[in-house]
């Protein structure tokens, strides 16, 4: 049985670190290649497009949050293409400019549900963003960065001391996710 490579789950993608603008970009492993495929497929649906537009088009809908490398974006609107999902639409243009078949418009609706959360997911990075950088959150994370940097610099914490920056932290963190 064929297994289908917009349902697989590859490690093969992560989002990129770096600075953006003095803050660093999430680590984390955002999504995988099916995600990024099939994202690639809801923006073709809208208009055509060259790679760097798709790259633009997710690091909008997350406020550059996330972007998708060169390195994940090329290599699978390659697949798309044998995959016959995409077809470029002027071969002998310098930048290639790719389009929906009507495989790829199964593809995607096949996968509506997910491709919804995907793009949940990623509108909710732009809200973090937004609340984030509100000044008053900032200065908050910054004290409270301050005073916990500062605290565990110090080189004899006692293990009562270290046992009460945890259980503060703790509760701090679930007051924030209760509120």
């Amino acid at each position: 049985m064929k297994q289908d490579p917009l349902s697989s789950r590859h490690n093969d993608t992560a989002p990129r670190s770096g600075d953006c603008g003095g803050r660093r970009k999430r680590r984390e492993k955002m999504l995988d290649a099916s995600d990024i495929r099939l994202l690639m497929l809801h923006f073709l649906a809208q208009n055509a497009a060259h790679g760097y537009e798709l790259i633009k088009s997710v690091e909008e809908l997350s406020k550059g949050e996330y972007s998708p490398s060169p390195g994940i974006i090329y290599p699978n609107l390659t697949l798309l293409e044998e995959m016959d999902a995409i077809h470029v639409l002027d071969a002998q243009a310098a930048r290639k400019a790719y389009a929906l078949n009507e495989v790829g418009r199964e593809m995607l609706a096949n996968n509506e549900a997910h491709v919804a959360s995907l793009i949940e997911r990623l509108s909710s990075l732009a809200i973090l963003v937004n609340n984030r950088t509100l000044p008053e959150v900032e200065q908050a994370i910054h004290t409270m960065k301050t005073a916990l940097n500062g605290r565990l610099s110090q080189q004899n914490i006692s293990a009562k001391s270290l046992q009460l920056i945890i259980a503060t932290l703790h509760d701090a963190a679930k007051k924030i996710a209760e509120s």
